[in-house]
């Protein structure tokens, strides 16, 4: 079913969460409503958004996203759709979906009405909570692109993921473990329960010096892949890595080469066939995201405050609702 491709309420302003200028403080900006569609795009209601590290990056204009302040953040959201262009397929008005954006078409998702390329848009399977759906996409693609991309991963290896304990370090460890690997994780001590429940074999904790020394004697010369997910943390997995093995790490921290080790630096590109299988995952328990709670829109700077700290392997998600017609509220 075609839908026109002028949203209803384009002259009208919406509420989003962002910042006036780079570096700026994260508050309550009202912003021009959606412009008409291009063919390839996808108008989403946004019922809910993730928060994580890396809308820190682009509050303070280190990920450039394509758009200048005044301007909502965010890069992932779940809710429904409420048009589409008219070169748009496989999706329709009222589908829910969930997204990941980048670079941004305008807004960021962080705001009542978002607009998306609909090649990075995926239809959600019934029964997907929307709080999990928005918190999915950047650490799902970003751990799909390291264990399926830059490490090739196969059953009966044994992998590594250096940092397991935050979020996308859990989605490595499911997703190494749901790909038949053995998976060798490390986090603090009071993240080792977590992590083994979601399908670590081993937890080591990474306060110890000698950890990758540990690895290595687990595995009889080290793993055939690791996935770093500690700031500054590849020199350290490095060491844990059979001679001949593979390195990904996605805080381009990219170690000096040895022992015939491939690395690569990993940064999440969005990916809408992609996202539609992991949300299938998702939807059957293979993969997991727990939400420690939402925020308003008024308080998005709160909701990135806890991103950034951690909240024990948990996401965090913003509930735009109520923000789409701002001058109606007045």
């Amino acid at each position: 079913m075609e839908t026109d491709a002028r949203p209803e309420s384009e002259a009208q302003a919406v509420l989003g969460g962002g910042v006036r200028r780079f570096g700026g403080p994260v508050e309550v900006l009202e912003l021009p409503g959606p412009r008409e569609l291009r063919p390839d795009e996808v108008l989403i209601d946004v019922q809910a958004c993730g928060v994580g590290n890396w809308d820190e990056f682009a509050r303070t204009g280190g990920w450039d996203l394509g758009v200048r302040p005044p301007m909502a953040l965010g890069v992932e959201a779940a809710g429904l759709v409420a048009a589409v262009g008219d070169r748009v397929t496989g999706i329709a008005a009222g589908d829910r979906v969930t997204v990941h954006s980048a670079p941004l078409r305008e807004q960021g998702t962080w705001a009542g009405r978002h607009i998306a390329a609909a090649a990075q848009v995926a239809v959600l399977p019934t029964g997907v909570p929307v709080d999990a759906a928005a918190a999915l996409p950047v650490p799902a693609l970003t751990a799909d692109q390291v264990i399926d991309g830059a490490l090739q991963v196969r059953a009966g290896q044994t992998v590594l993921v250096h940092g397991a304990g935050g979020v996308t370090g859990g989605m490595l460890v499911q997703l190494a473990a749901h790909r038949g690997a053995k998976v060798i994780a490390t986090a603090g001590a009071d993240s080792a329960g977590r992590v083994s429940a979601i399908g670590a074999d081993t937890v080591l904790d990474y306060h110890q010096r000698d950890w990758p020394e540990q690895v290595r004697a687990l595995t009889g010369g080290g793993v055939d892949g690791a996935a770093n997910a500690v700031r500054a943390g590849s020199a350290e997995a490095i060491r844990a890595v059979r001679d001949g093995g593979r390195l990904a790490t996605i805080t381009a921290d990219l170690p000096d080469a040895e022992r015939g080790i491939a690395t690569q630096a990993v940064q999440v590109v969005p990916d809408g066939a992609r996202l539609a299988g992991l949300v299938q995952l998702l939807a059957q328990g293979v993969l997991t995201v727990t939400v420690a709670g939402s925020f308003s829109l008024e308080r998005a700077a709160a909701a990135l405050a806890q991103a950034r700290h951690g909240a024990h392997g948990s996401a965090t998600v913003l509930r735009p609702s109520g923000s789409q017609h701002a001058a109606s509220q007045r």
